[in-house]
């Protein structure tokens, strides 16, 4: 959802102090895992994009408008949204999709690999995705996600949300800060998709309906409980970008090759000029 339409006419509620879940807690709390975007961990951001599919508004409302805001190239380069800015973004919609590509392959690498970022406007407003990654770019693999956010109750459109009952779904941090991400934890888990060599980033927002009609489950089978419905054009999840923490490195031969042609051009240049 588009962050602006809810900074008039509401009570931004603070950040908890204290923390219900096991998992990491929201930006700049102790053990927290969100990475700033302009952290120097980062190599590379998405530079192409494909397979965007908007999802409805409202999933249980199906012949409605589908998310409009943004368009694709809004999730290319450098996180740039932020809580006073929040619009350059793609909206997914309910259940809507983005596949992301990269100038050098992702690897597995110590610790987290890659972060996808979110603009969420306040530590627990926030709207969730999956993540998928693939080798090929048919066949995927989606991180094992969990939410142990209660089912018994709807999370309405501007109510909060605990980081702390979140992992692995994407949009766990606030505008600014992205949601890491370690290929080991899907490592196996397709024998088509090698994590020392991922070209595609693939995000998929999260339904946050608990109507057993329209709910998505995580790894666990849980129900996944976030804000819904947002039915507006900035429906769902949106995406800021993805930044790349460990990229496959540059072929020493084509490293060598570069500059060779280099010397060729200024040797060229110089017989010219004589």
């Amino acid at each position: 959802m588009h962050k602006l339409a809810l900074l008039t006419g509401f009570v931004l509620l603070p950040a908890a102090s204290t923390f219900a879940g096991p998992f990491a807690p929201s930006a700049g709390q102790p053990g927290s895992t969100a990475i700033a975007a302009n952290d120097s961990a980062f190599v590379a951001w998405a530079t192409a994009f494909s397979d965007l599919v908007r999802g409805p508004v409202n999933i249980a409302n199906p012949a409605g408008p589908l998310a409009s805001f943004g368009a694709g190239a809004g999730a290319l380069g450098p996180a740039d949204a932020s809580p006073s800015n929040p619009s350059p973004v793609v909206s997914l919609g309910d259940g809507g999709r983005i596949t992301l590509t990269f100038p050098r392959p992702i690897t597995d690498g110590p610790g987290f690999d890659f972060a996808v970022f979110e603009n969420g406007f306040a530590d627990e407003f926030l709207e969730l995705a999956f993540v998928e990654v693939s080798t090929n770019g048919a066949d995927f693999v989606r991180f094992p996600a969990v939410s142990l956010t209660q089912t018994t109750t709807q999370i309405g459109a501007f109510d909060p949300l605990d980081a702390t009952n979140l992992d692995n779904l994407a949009g766990k941090y606030r505008a600014g800060f992205g949601t890491p991400f370690d290929l080991a934890d899907v490592a196996g888990l397709s024998p088509a998709v090698d994590t020392t060599q991922i070209n595609f980033v693939r995000i998929v927002d999260v339904v946050g309906s608990i109507d057993p009609a329209f709910a998505r489950f995580d790894s666990l089978a849980n129900r996944i409980n976030d804000p819904y419905p947002t039915a507006f054009a900035s429906a769902g999840f949106d995406l800021d970008a993805v930044g790349v923490i460990h990229a496959v490195p540059e072929p020493a031969g084509g490293v060598m090759l570069s500059l060779a042609l280099a010397a060729i051009f200024v040797v060229r240049r110089k017989r010219r000029r004589r």
